[in-house]
């Protein structure tokens, strides 16, 4: 039998030439890796503070170690899982239960939401002719990107508190007022309308972009052979934005038990009438470390919702991976 002929290549290190023609790559990435290695990777060594009774401590004079955080993370006694059991202690199971589900619910509503109307949006804009009031109308929903929740929740308060525009409206017409900061039932929908408003015109670029990308004729084939507009998105766009779109969920599946801690701590304004509807997992953590728990039980809670989402998207890359392997992430 003849020997199966082998092409395998001495794998080829990077000179100094490729380095060069790299570099502006390699300054691109420059950003991003340093702020993963300083907010992702350096405080990686504090998660031993979910395991230990963590008491800070003032190193002594002549210790090795003379950084108080370190030295106490250190010379802490170890506890083992003990602030995990505080979140299924009889006294806090129904704060735990609370705030997971609130955390887990408004994530999967804004997914679905947000991925409908942030495609929607782009195939309405990517469809105007007129490039100019494209690109206006885009930049109209693009802008609340890069408004500060802080700003926003001003402007709710300024409207809907008991003096606010609305209730002075709504008292005006012989109407009962709108004491949202104390019912329950208004926030789901305020979360809901603020997270789209916000972010759907950031979400509507990649899609955009790849629907710029598709092929003309493919539409003009299309509409030769009678394809109307639905046609044309449901057999053309669709399956073109499908692989961005099953990335995208795979990644928001890990984010799953996140959410996003400016819009929920500032939106509500700290009353306590409505905090069954709006404490999430990151606001549950930032109200223990305000208080005088220990602060091993807010780093086993983080510590919790790390490891979940990690596993949320190993699972869900798995599930795609057998379903259609081309589009996994991994």
């Amino acid at each position: 039998m003849a020997k199966k002929a082998t092409s395998d290549k001495p794998r080829q290190r990077w000179t100094a030439d490729a380095i060069y023609c790299n570099l502006s790559y390699l300054m691109m990435l420059a950003p991003g890796t340093i702020w993963l290695l300083l907010f992702a990777y350096l405080p990686m060594p504090g998660i031993i503070m979910a395991f230990k009774n963590y008491r800070l401590q003032r190193p002594p004079a002549d210790h090795w170690i003379q950084n108080p955080f370190i030295y106490s993370l250190i010379n802490s006694p170890w506890v083992g899982f003990d602030n995990f059991q505080y979140l299924i202690l009889p006294t806090n199971l129904n704060n735990t239960i609370m705030f997971v589900r609130n955390t887990v619910l408004y994530n999967l509503l804004f997914m679905v939401v947000g991925l409908i109307l942030s495609v929607a949006l782009a195939v309405i804009i990517h469809e105007l002719t007129n490039r100019f009031w494209a690109k206006l109308y885009h930049s109209i929903f693009f802008l609340p990107f890069f408004i500060s929740w802080v700003v926003v929740a001003y402007v709710v308060y300024a409207l809907a508190n008991h003096a606010g525009i609305i209730n002075t409206t709504l008292t005006a017409w012989s109407m009962p007022p709108m004491e949202i900061y104390k019912e329950k039932a208004y926030w789901p929908f305020i979360f809901l309308f603020a997270n789209i408003w916000k972010y759907t015109g950031n979400g509507s670029i990649l899609y955009l972009a790849i629907i710029a990308s598709i092929d003309r004729q493919l539409y003009e084939a299309a509409a030769i052979d009678g394809a109307n507009k639905w046609q044309q998105f449901w057999n053309i766009t669709l399956p073109h934005l499908i692989p961005t779109i099953v990335l995208l969920q795979i990644l928001a599946v890990g984010r799953i038990f996140g959410s996003d801690f400016d819009m929920f701590y500032t939106l509500p304004a700290g009353s306590v009438f409505i905090r069954d509807v709006t404490t999430t997992i990151d606001i549950y953590v930032f109200n223990m470390l305000r208080s005088t728990a220990p602060l091993g039980y807010p780093a086993a809670v983080a510590l919790v919702q790390s490891l979940v989402g990690f596993v949320l998207i190993l699972i869900t890359n798995y599930i795609v991976r057998k379903t259609r392997p081309e589009m996994a992430l991994f």
